[in-house]
């Protein structure tokens, strides 16, 4: 089973996608370090290798979790399975 995406901790609420060609429409195995479980789900978005994957849908202002911790606030609502970049997904230091 190829892993697409990593998850550090349970409370994340996205994923980093770690192959290239990654399609809207595939289904990805996801892989939570912490705990060793696996998510599975289909992708609403390409994501470049690297970048990252909604979890759970996400509401404009919500917070993104990743590693545990607080990178920013939603700016267009995302749903599970999309691409999150700067296009809707700003930091709040600024």
């Amino acid at each position: 089973m190829t892993t697409h995406f990593v998850v550090h901790e349970p409370g994340d609420s996205v994923g980093v996608v770690v192959v290239e060609g990654v399609k809207k429409g595939d289904q990805l195995n996801g892989w939570v370090m912490d705990g060793d479980t696996t998510l599975v789900f289909e992708t609403l978005s390409d994501i470049p290798i690297g970048h990252k994957i909604a979890l759970q849908d996400l509401a404009e202002g919500d917070t993104v979790i990743k590693y545990g911790t607080d990178i920013g606030k939603v700016v267009k609502p995302i749903k599970r399975g999309e691409h999150l970049h700067v296009h809707n997904v700003k930091t709040k230091r600024w």
